[in-house]
């Protein structure tokens, strides 16, 4: 249906089928009123396809004159309450009601009396003004489905989208806290053998099993992580218990490390124990970027049903300009919140770079 009223072959149709039936009506009665009221009464029409009250109410008035008008006097009440609102589609059948009141009040039908006349144009009115609310309710229905479905759509689309950019944030969360703790480690490994090219050959050969055990190291690593990813076996996924491993990596590689475990054989769960030993690792490898020879010191502890990690490190004066800073502990903040803790990092009045993280547990 076009803004204005419905495509024009339906249009066209309608006012052929309207005009048939009232020139069917002249058949009977062509007197010089029946051809004017039903020329203007089959012009209403056409009107009524575009204006349903101005159009409507012509004909209903004319069937008051002329038994021919009501085949437009009825076509324009199923019109009105298809396409208006219920008070003006109203006044519509009780303007046609009211002229063949008339009609057959002045022009009886013969052999019917007036009454049974009235009611039976009662009963055809009704019957086509309930016709078009239905018609119009049905229309408005599947307009109401058709929008929602439309809006069910792109919201599904917007939750795909959404699904799709939390994954990508994930996995690239978790390449981070892998990749970036153990290529510092490859780099400082790396970085002995370029400053000491005169060590004896056993130790170089030493430093090149290290640091190909640590390749080695960060591709099983990475399986790990997609392990996670596809919710497959966390069981060697490393936790809490491996923190100590995980300082003991970093003393080997020349990091100065103290670490206060105070919460050793705790009983935890497996998510918080999984995020406190990301949080270790992303605050050794930031140690590792930004205060390269400073020692630090981790203390764990659990503290009214909540574990607490506290790491601290001197900070240097002159911070080296690395791309990307600042983006683990972001990571490190988000997945500390899913884990239902708080993370917070700051620089202390001493000196000295201080990350603390309280994860909810149960202590063993």
């Amino acid at each position: 249906m076009t803004p204005n009223g419905p495509p024009r072959v339906a249009a066209a149709i309608v006012a052929v089928a309207i005009g048939a039936l009232t020139a069917a009506s002249l058949l009977a009665t062509h007197g010089p009123l029946d051809i004017a009221a039903g020329g203007l009464a089959v012009a209403g029409v056409v009107v009524a396809l575009y204006r349903p009250i101005a159009g409507g109410l012509a004909p209903g008035v004319l069937a008051a004159l002329s038994p021919v008008a009501t085949p437009a006097a009825t076509s324009a009440v199923f019109t009105a309450a298809r396409r208006r609102p219920l008070r003006d589609a109203v006044v519509v059948a009780l303007t046609g009601l009211g002229g063949h009141a008339v009609q057959g009040f002045w022009r009886p039908y013969p052999g019917l009396a007036y009454g049974w006349w009235l009611l039976l144009m009662a009963v055809a009115h009704a019957a086509l003004f309930g016709w078009g609310v239905w018609a119009q309710a049905r229309h408005e229905l599947l307009l109401s489905l058709r929008e929602r479905a439309w809006r069910a759509e792109a919201e599904q689309g917007r939750r795909v989208r959404e699904a799709r950019l939390a994954e990508r944030t994930l996995i690239a969360r978790e390449m981070h806290d892998v990749l970036a703790h153990r290529l510092s480690l490859l780099a400082m490994y790396a970085g002995a053998l370029e400053y000491r090219p005169d060590a004896p050959p056993e130790r170089l050969t030493e430093a090149a099993g290290v640091i190909r055990q640590g390749v080695h190291q960060a591709l099983d690593e990475l399986r790990e992580v997609i392990a996670v990813l596809r919710h497959e076996d966390l069981g060697a996924v490393h936790s809490l218990p491996d923190v100590p491993g995980l300082v003991a990596e970093a003393v080997a590689a020349g990091q100065t490390v103290h670490l206060d475990h105070r919460c050793a054989g705790a009983d935890v769960p497996p998510a918080v124990g999984r995020t406190a030993y990301r949080v270790v690792q992303e605050a050794l490898t930031n140690a590792r970027k930004h205060a390269a020879g400073r020692p630090v010191t981790i203390r764990l502890e659990i503290d009214g049903g909540r574990l607490v990690l506290d790491v601290r490190n001197p900070i240097t004066e002159d911070l080296p300009d690395l791309s990307g800073s600042g983006v683990g502990l972001i990571g490190l903040t988000e997945r500390v919140g899913l884990a239902g803790g708080t993370l917070e990092h700051a620089v202390t009045a001493t000196g000295e770079f201080r990350l603390r993280a309280e994860l909810p547990c149960t202590s063993g």
